[in-house]
């Protein structure tokens, strides 16, 4: 404070409060973290045989991850397709429960008749399958002596010439050597190989998926204990419906894969035409992808039922023709009522999408992984959105 006297009336003197002093400015608050990144930036690019150093060290590492990966691929097929067998025998384990039995003695009673059925399935209609496919092989000669003698032969030879007759000629060369189908399938070693493989992997995945099933319920806990406590009920629940989802889908996959087995072998035999076992086989396998399944094998059997006769193909388009608009408009929403829907373009999508990358097994996993992601945005991601009312 300063003191200072009144020049008109001659007063004591009046206080006068002192101007205040400037404030220093201050940094901005990023400043010293900005600093501190540059410095860090320019320490590294002033040490290149560091930074170098770092960035091999980085691509190594994930070289070396991608390599591991690719080396347990398999591994990782028989875990996914022994979860699906699980979650696929779920649903029967689920109505023996509600119908009095226990769980494990459940899981015991469906899993010796899945065995059963799976081993007497095999031993029946292994050997005449690898029976038909011999004969078949061997029979290729003949079919093809059939097919120049076909009035749809000769249709193509007046249209198109020599051209197609050296064409069938030079096919029917080729197959008519066991040498060349040999080393189409890599070698009688290789095939050897494969089929040992085969074996292998299967008794992997009947036992995984044994574990699976009697430990789907500790599973699913152990998956929500890794969510905070206040999301655990709510993912608890969105876990059992995927599950349950899965598994019902999975299950009534089955069930229509087996009546077009069923319905195809009854066809071939009807219509005389040749190999049904291995039809009925080749169908169930075939039908097993989603949508596109049915209308894949009605070309097949149309096109093998041919070379019997064109009326015999006729008759076997027509009739599955019939079964295939039953099974979308009557047995399909009746036995995949309680399955997650997913539109057909996502189902073709998905399927296409997984047997790239997986082959028939990324088929059939394809759609109950679509109906899992749409059931989490319904479920998780629109609720987050339809919670924000105002803009942050």
């Amino acid at each position: 404070m300063s003191e200072q006297t009144d020049p008109v009336s001659g007063d004591s003197p009046v206080s006068l409060p002192e101007p205040p002093e400037p404030a220093a400015p201050s940094d901005p608050p990023s400043a010293a973290p900005a600093s501190r990144e540059t410095a860090q930036i320019r320490s590294s690019i002033s040490r290149p045989f560091k930074l170098g150093l770092f960035i091999t060290l980085g691509g190594l590492t994930a070289l070396g991850f991608a390599f591991a990966l690719g080396r347990i691929s398999t591994i990782l097929i028989y875990i996914a397709l022994a979860l699906f067998i699980a979650l696929g025998l779920d649903p029967i384990v689920r109505w023996l429960q509600r119908h009095g039995m226990k769980r494990p003695l459940g899981i015991g009673l469906v899993y010796v008749v899945f065995l059963l059925l799976v081993t007497g399935i095999t031993l029946l209609i292994a050997p005449v399958v690898v029976q038909q496919l011999t004969s078949f092989v061997g029979s290729i000669p003949q079919i093809v002596t059939d097919v120049q003698r076909s009035d749809i032969f000769l249709w193509v030879t007046e249209n198109y010439g020599q051209q197609a007759t050296d064409a069938l000629a030079t096919i029917a060369a080729f197959v008519s050597n066991p040498a060349n189908l040999l080393a189409l399938a890599g070698g009688a070693l290789q095939v050897g190989i494969g089929i040992g493989n085969v074996l292998s992997g299967t008794l992997i995945v009947l036992v995984l998926s044994l574990y699976f099933l009697a430990s789907l319920e500790p599973m699913k806990q152990a998956m929500v204990r890794l969510f905070p406590a206040y999301e655990r009920a709510r993912t608890a629940n969105l876990i059992d419906q995927i599950s349950h989802s899965v598994g019902d889908y999975l299950g009534g996959m089955t069930i229509l894969a087996l009546m077009n087995s069923l319905l195809v072998g009854t066809l071939s035999l009807i219509l005389g035409l040749a190999f049904p076992p291995l039809m009925a086989v080749t169908a169930f396998f075939i039908t097993l992808i989603p949508l596109i399944g049915t209308v894949l094998f009605w070309a097949i059997g149309t096109v093998v039922a041919l070379f019997h006769s064109p009326m015999d193909a006729l008759l076997f388009a027509v009739i599955y023709f019939i079964y295939m608009q039953l099974e979308a408009y009557l047995l399909t929403p009746r036995i995949m009522n309680r399955s997650v829907a997913v539109p057909g373009a996502l189902v073709v999508i998905g399927a296409l999408v997984g047997g790239t990358l997986l082959g028939l097994l990324g088929a059939l996993v394809a759609v109950p992984i679509t109906a899992s992601i749409i059931l989490i945005i319904k479920q998780v991601l629109i609720p987050l959105q339809d919670a924000k009312t105002t803009a942050l």
